[in-house]
């Protein structure tokens, strides 16, 4: 598609930052939204009740900058701050920035030359990038940067695409702020986030809700944003506090994917890979027999085609086994090889990307089903 003639880079961009008890990191959040090399910027911090000085923190940034819009509610959780920010947005586009990550100067410049070079708002729905994954220093020292999962791996025929030529994006982490949505798109669909207290991943169906109801997805390969990891573990943690949220989010991820009439099959594994890894790692939590999970293990394994999810060579052994269990079927003796060479393929563009320490302690976790 030929874009000769847009205006696309100069577009006004709405960045939503939802802000709950942030205090230590959102300076320096805010810096880097303001020093973005695109100015037309409208950056709308929405302050979900913090009890520190994150909102005060946000006042004083409004104060030495006119692109500022801020605005104070209840605490109600993540989504519900989402969808305000959004709501009030007036930006051709809208971007999500979390709290306590940062973007690099360029990252909303180059989001927007890759929608200019397939149409822009006329041809794109959806603006996608890889991020780097920031971890704090040993003893102290400069943080460290990793690639993220799916860089180098997203190589669609053609842009834009739907998301099953782009399928690593629905293989990995949710990543939803590594991104920018036609605000339109939004309205028209009616995508929302779920209003969940807390966090309570609802990054998970609004990936689907995004993602699975348009095909003019564009993707660049160059990172900008900067997600600042502190736990390895977190979404084990997490789980350990809140055995239920894993399962009853995937649960809305397919409910999602059932609104959006979604019948491709990679897709479809996707959503079987992501729900088997978070039963998994809800069982190693609470165990796959106690009360409280039991009864949607169940249900959430029922909703999977039991062919899709045996043959798969996504799926890891551990993963099948408990799909078999939970679901009473036999387990097949064959499929381990398919999934063995699937995860050395991932081992050596793991130690490409990150060195061999951190391959080898992703390739433990996602043995365990983890989220890396």
């Amino acid at each position: 598609m030929s874009t000769t003639s847009t205006p696309t880079e100069h577009d006004l961009v709405s960045v939503v930052i939802p802000i709950y008890n942030v205090e230590a990191t959102l300076d320096a959040c805010l810096r880097s939204v303001e020093a973005q090399t695109h100015r037309e910027l409208e950056i709308i911090c929405v302050n979900d009740g913090p009890t520190d000085g994150s909102a005060a923190i946000a006042r004083e940034h409004a104060a030495r900058d006119a692109r500022y819009v801020v605005v104070e509610k209840p605490n109600e959780g993540y989504g519900a701050s989402c969808n305000r920010g959004i709501a009030l947005a007036r930006g051709a586009w809208v971007a999500i920035v979390e709290p306590d990550d940062t973007v690099e100067p360029g990252w909303v410049a180059g989001l927007l030359a890759c929608a200019a070079r397939y149409g822009g708002t006329a041809g794109v729905d959806v603006v996608k990038a890889p991020y780097w994954r920031v971890f704090p220093g040993a003893d102290g020292g400069a943080p460290v940067r990793v690639a993220c999962p799916y860089q180098g791996r997203v190589q669609p025929a053609a842009q834009p695409f739907p998301v099953g030529d782009g399928i690593e994006l629905m293989l990995h982490h949710p990543a939803i702020w590594s991104a920018l949505y036609r605000r339109g798109f939004l309205v028209e669909k009616d995508v929302r986030f779920l209003e969940i207290p807390g966090a309570g991943w609802a990054d998970n169906p609004f990936l689907v809700e995004t993602l699975c109801r348009t095909d003019r997805i564009a993707y660049t390969d160059e990172p900008g944003y900067c997600y600042h990891e502190r736990d390895l573990d977190e979404a084990e943690s997490f789980t350990a506090r809140s055995p239920r949220v894993p399962l009853e989010r995937w649960n809305d991820m397919m409910d999602a994917a059932e609104r959006a009439g979604v019948d491709d099959r990679r897709v479809l594994e996707a959503l079987a890979l992501r729900g088997v890894n978070y039963a998994l790692i809800t069982a190693s939590a609470v165990g796959e027999d106690a009360p409280e999970v039991r009864g949607l293990l169940e249900s959430s394994m029922g909703r999977l085609d039991a062919g899709l999810v045996l043959k798969s060579s996504l799926v890891s052994p551990a993963g099948k086994r408990l799909f078999a269990r939970v679901r009473g079927l036999k387990l097949p003796r064959s499929g381990k090889l398919s999934y063995y060479a699937r995860l050395g393929r991932e081992a050596v563009y793991r130690v490409r990307s990150g060195g061999l320490s951190f391959a080898l302690e992703t390739l433990r976790r996602r043995r365990r089903g983890g989220r890396v």
